[in-house]
Formats: structure tokens, sequence, C-alpha cells
């Protein structure tokens, strides 16, 4: 019985002894043991398998692990809190309920691998040229910076494999989805389905926030339709706008018009009629820029982008940009390519809209280079060398591109 089981293999905390923690978060309880080490926490767990406790990590302070007996070793997962308690994706109204499910992911993976596995190496459909029939459902893989819709999922009630076509055992996390096409599969199968799909138009809900590659795959075109519109639009009628891109528009306007975006695409009404401020449409497009879930310099290639900055001699840096340029998604490229050409425009217009190369580099610079890990410190370090690569590829846009 599942539920036996859970309560069976779902660990006691182990408790502070009532002793009073100054730093003890109102959202815990006596597991938390306050500032101890990683190996006084083991000391503690030794031999209480499936038993947990909470500490305040020595190097991050104000950072929590929960620390986890299974296997007779001690696991160490950092500790979130925002209204829910989490370590991934999933959240839990109480560090007991996110032990629990721990417990039985744990105990599954590791009591059920061998029986997955036997599950998934020989796809019974394989003979019949099933995999045939997945050339439009298939799962993408990690490439170039790509976003990966690909991702493990939890699903409700009975499902099974369609690529192996046998069931997906488990309580939780039994396969994995693509978001772009809705292929279903097990995580080992995924790794036998061919390496690309066409996003279904139907299952892109939305235009911000949406994979850079996936929106201009399922729209057949080379650059997002925003990127096109909005520029367009500003070069229509907002060139001379003096701080252009450094002037905000109204916010609540701003969010109007990303909400047009995603209701009605490319019948968007973004003109003079319905945004007379056109730092309104230029907001826009900075938004949609800032909420790629990857920029469009990419993560992958952000320490070169910033190592680049930092070289001195200037045509080896130059050279070190567009090589680096050169590794972008195709994309990535074009609309980094598209933008930029614009903002070389703007800058002809200088005198009356006082936007040059450096501040235009200012204002875009942390908008479409973002460092992986989300780091103040880091991200404050690397602002000056974020604006000077945008401040050299708009001078040298003819020749980098």
């Amino acid at each position: 019985d599942l539920i036996e089981l859970s309560c069976h293999i779902a660990g006691a905390n182990i408790s502070s002894c009532g002793l009073q923690m100054e730093s003890r978060p109102k959202y815990y309880g006596r597991e938390f043991h306050g500032t101890i080490s990683r190996d006084y926490a083991d000391e503690l767990l030794a031999g209480a398998e499936g038993a947990y406790l909470i500490r305040e990590s020595q190097r991050q302070p104000g950072t929590h692990t929960l620390a986890l007996r299974f296997g007779h070793q001690t696991l160490n997962y950092r500790l979130f809190y925002d209204g829910k308690h989490f370590v991934g994706e999933k959240r839990f109204e109480s560090v007991h309920d996110l032990v629990t499910d721990a417990l039985i992911t744990l105990y599954i993976e590791t009591k059920a691998a061998e029986y997955i596995a036997k599950m998934t190496t020989n796809p019974i459909y394989e003979h019949l040229g099933y995999t045939s029939l997945l050339k439009d459902k298939m799962v993408h893989r990690l490439s170039r910076g790509r976003t990966e819709p690909r991702r493990v999922h939890t699903f409700r009630g009975p499902h099974w494999c369609e690529y192996c076509a046998n069931f997906m055992w488990g309580l939780i996390a039994q396969g994995v989805r693509c978001s772009d096409c809705g292929l279903n599969v097990h995580k080992q199968c995924s790794k036998l389905v061919p390496s690309d799909c066409q996003p279904d138009l139907r299952r892109i809900k939305k235009v911000f926030s949406c994979d850079l590659t996936t929106l201009v795959k399922a729209h057949n075109t080379t650059r997002p339709m925003v990127v096109d519109m909005c520029i367009r639009e500003i070069e229509l009628r907002g060139m001379k706008s003096e701080g252009l891109y450094r002037v905000s528009g109204f916010s609540e306007h701003i969010e109007d018009v990303r909400l047009a975006f995603d209701r009605d695409g490319e019948k968007a009404d973004i003109s003079a009629s319905a945004y007379a401020d056109i730092n309104i449409i230029a907001g826009a497009l900075k938004l949609y820029l800032r909420d790629l879930p990857i920029p469009v310099i990419t993560f992958d290639l952000y320490s070169k982008f910033i190592q680049a900055a930092k070289i001195p001699n200037a045509e080896s840096r130059l050279e070190a940009i567009h090589e680096n340029l050169l590794q972008l998604p195709p994309a990535h490229y074009e609309t980094l390519r598209y933008l930029m050409a614009h903002l070389k425009r703007v800058t002809m217009f200088e005198k009356d809209n006082l936007m040059n190369s450096e501040n235009l580099g200012i204002v875009f610079g942390p908008t479409l280079m973002q460092p992986p890990e989300q780091n103040a410190l880091t991200t404050l370090n690397d602002m000056r060398q974020q604006k000077l690569v945008v401040q050299l590829i708009i001078e040298h846009e003819d020749v980098l591109f």
C-alpha cells in the first residue's frame, strides 16, 4: 500500500531539543539546528535512516540546507521557502511533506531502477518502424544554448510511453514531456528519440517568456515578430525621441502591450493611435528581451563574451567577440544582428535622442546578457563588461555581422 509505504519511510526530524535559537526562521520548527557543520549534521543523523534536520550554511549565512539520511549516507539539499518549502520545482506546505515525497522518490529510484531500465531497453514497437511515426513529435536535445523543452513530468493517472509503449511506473516524475510537441516518454526513451521536433503552434500559449528558438520555429520566421514590429514602430516615429530606451514608459501600458502580443500575436495594435508614447513600445521591446528564458546572448556563451571584453588589445577583443557571435544559435544570432543594426541607426540621431553607443550599452547590457547563476555580486562585477560588449557590437555592427 503506497500510503502505508510513504508513512513508513517518511523519517522523523532530529529535534534541536527545544533550544531557543535566535536565528530560527518562523517557518521552521524544532528540526532547525542553526549554524552547524555538514560533518556534525552527519553525526546527528548517523544510524537514523530516513531522519532529517535543517541547518544554516556556515559559508553562506542566511541560506538553509536540508540534511536527509537515506541509503546509509547523509544527503544535503539547498532548501528554499517562498510561502511554501521546496528543493526543486515541487512546492510543499510543510518540510515533513517535502521529506516524505523525497524519500518516496529516492526509494523508487533505488529499488525500481533495474526494472525501469529493463522496461525501456527493448522498445516493443521498434521493429514495426514505430520510431518513424515520431518525425512530427520528436524530443529536443540541448543544442548551442537552446532551452530544453523536455522536462521531467509528473503524470496524473496511468500513462504509457509513446516510444516503447510500456507503462510509466512510479508516483512522481514518471517520465519526460516535450512542451513544444507534447511527446510523453520515459527518461531513458527520450535519449533514443530523434533529436529535434517542430513546435506545435497550438502548444505555444504566449509570445513573451517563450524560448526564442521555439517561437521562431513555431511561426516559421527568422526573428520574433515582437522584435520586428516594435523596431518598425520605433523607427517610424521615435528615432528623435530624447532618451529613447533610457526613459521608461508607464509600466501598466507596457504590460498592456505584452498582453496584446500574447493574445493577438502579429495582429497586436502598437500604433500611435493605441500608444502615443513611443517609450511604451521601447519598454515593451526591452521587456520581451529581458523575459526570454535564455537571453539573446546565451548562458553558455556569457562567460566567453565577458572574457572577450577584458582583452586589452582592441583588435583581438573584436575578433574574440566575432568568434563568440558565430557560436550563437541561429534565432539568437539573427535577433541580435537585427537589433544591433537598429541601435546603430538610433546612434545616428544622437543629437536629438542623446543616445550614443555607450548609453545604449548601459541600457541593453544587462538585458541581452545575464549570468547563468543569478548572483548579485557577479552581475555587479560584470556590468562594465556587459556594457562594453553591447557598445562594441553596436559600433562595429557592420564588421561583426
